[in-house]
C-alpha cells in the first residue's frame, strides 16, 4: 500500500513552497506555471488529464484546462512548486472520500487523485466565485493554497464561515449559502451597510479550511492608490 509522496512545505505561512521528492518512476501532477525548480533527472508532460469533459469541469472550477505532469524517469529527484499569489500551501490525504476546494486553490496531487470540476447550482455560488467548485477524489495525495494562512477548523455541528474565506471542506460536511441571521429580511441596504456578504453554514461532522484574508477587500483598498488620469 502507497504511503503516499515525500514532501516539504517551506517558508510558511506567507511565501509557502511545495518540495516534493520523487523516486524513480513516480508522478506528481501539478497546475501550470507553478514549478519554481526541478531536477534535471525529471521530465515534463503537458496535457489534458482525465479527457475532456473533465478537464472542462477543471476550467469551470477556476483551473486550467491543462495538468503538468512530473516524472522521475532518469532516476530519484525533486520538484519544487510556489502558489501564485501569497499565503500558505495544505496537504490533505484522501482515502477514498471527497475533498471540495474553492476556485483557484488546487496546487498538485499526487497519482491515484482525480480533480474534476463539480456543479453546485445555487449553492455553489460563493461570493461571486462561481457557481462550479472542484472536486478531488479517490486515494493519494491533494496539496492545495490559499491567500494567506490556512486555519483548520473541526466541525461537530453547526459552523458559519464567510463564503471569500472558504478554502476547502470535506465532503462529509453539508451546506448552504445564506446571509447572517441578523441581516435576513433587512434587504440590499441592510446587506451593503453591514459591510458582509454571502456565508456558508455547514452542518455534520467534517474539517473546513479558512484562509487569513480576502482578495477582494485587499483590492478594493489597494483601489484608492491608483494614479488617475488628470484631465
Amino acid at each position: 500500500m502507497s504511503t503516499g509522496l515525500n514532501y516539504e512545505i517551506q517558508m510558511r505561512p506567507d511565501f509557502s513552497m511545495l518540495k516534493v521528492n520523487l523516486q524513480q518512476g513516480e508522478k506528481v501532477f501539478a497546475e501550470p506555471s507553478a514549478m519554481a525548480s526541478m531536477s534535471p533527472s525529471l521530465t515534463l508532460k503537458a496535457g489534458m488529464k482525465g479527457g475532456a469533459l473533465k478537464s472542462l469541469g477543471r476550467l469551470m472550477g477556476g483551473e486550467s484546462l491543462i495538468i503538468n505532469t512530473f516524472t522521475a524517469a532518469d532516476g530519484p529527484g525533486e520538484v519544487v512548486f510556489a502558489p501564485g499569489h501569497l499565503g500558505d500551501t495544505q496537504h490533505y490525504r484522501l482515502t477514498g472520500g471527497s475533498l471540495m476546494l474553492q476556485r483557484g486553490a488546487y496546487m498538485a496531487n499526487s497519482e491515484g487523485v482525480e480533480v474534476t470540476g463539480k456543479w453546485q447550482g445555487a449553492k455553489g455560488f460563493f461570493s461571486g466565485e462561481g457557481l462550479v467548485l472542484l472536486k478531488a477524489s479517490g486515494t493519494g495525495d491533494i496539496f492545495f493554497n490559499s491567500y494567506g494562512a490556512i486555519l483548520e477548523i473541526d466541525v461537530a455541528d453547526d459552523y458559519i464561515v464567510d463564503t471569500g474565506f472558504i478554502v476547502a471542506f470535506e465532503d462529509t460536511l453539508q451546506y448552504k449559502v445564506t446571509t447572517l441571521p441578523g441581516l435576513r429580511g433587512g434587504g440590499f441596504k441592510r446587506l451593503f451597510f453591514s459591510g458582509e456578504g454571502l456565508v456558508c453554514r455547514f452542518s455534520g461532522q467534517g474539517r473546513v479550511w479558512v484562509q487569513t484574508r480576502y482578495v477582494s477587500p485587499y483590492l478594493s483598498w489597494i483601489h484608492q492608490f491608483r494614479p488617475s488620469k488628470k484631465k
